[in-house]
């Protein structure tokens, strides 16, 4: 079972055609640009999946800050559009519903990191794939 769950791990991978993982999060997704949400696409989610939730936090701030939280995403679906409407988009550490962009201090980096779950019955997580990003605001 082990070895099914690290195969599994290994092909669930999230990426963007925006941006590259470890790198500068582009201006537009951000709020010193149009701060619309990036987007996204994912490859082989487990047997298994019923729906998809995603997040995007801020690990350099005590407690993460939340950026975006979307749930309800269907299990067919292996992507989002720029400034995408799929999905329950629920409120945000900024105190709105939906994606706030990356916003850290002026002149600080800080490092983001979309988390997308893969959901099975009863909302059971059966995997999770990952995608880093940096923003130094300017």
């Amino acid at each position: 079972m082990a070895a099914l769950s690290a195969l599994v791990q290994a092909v669930f991978v999230l990426t963007s055609p925006a941006f590259a993982a470890g790198q500068a999060l582009p201006l537009r997704f951000t709020c010193a640009g149009a701060d619309v949400s990036p987007p996204l696409r994912w490859t082989a989610p487990p047997p298994g999946t019923r729906a998809f939730s995603l997040r995007l936090v801020d690990l350099d701030t005590h407690p993460r800050f939340e950026h975006w939280t979307l749930t309800g995403l269907p299990g067919g679906l292996r992507g989002l559009a720029v400034a995408t409407r799929v999905g329950e988009p629920h409120r945000n550490d900024f105190g709105s519903t939906g994606y706030g962009g990356p916003c850290p201090p002026g002149g600080q980096t800080h490092h983001y990191l979309f988390e997308l779950d893969a959901l099975g019955p009863h909302g059971a997580m059966l995997a999770q794939a990952r995608l880093l990003v940096s923003f130094r605001h300017p």
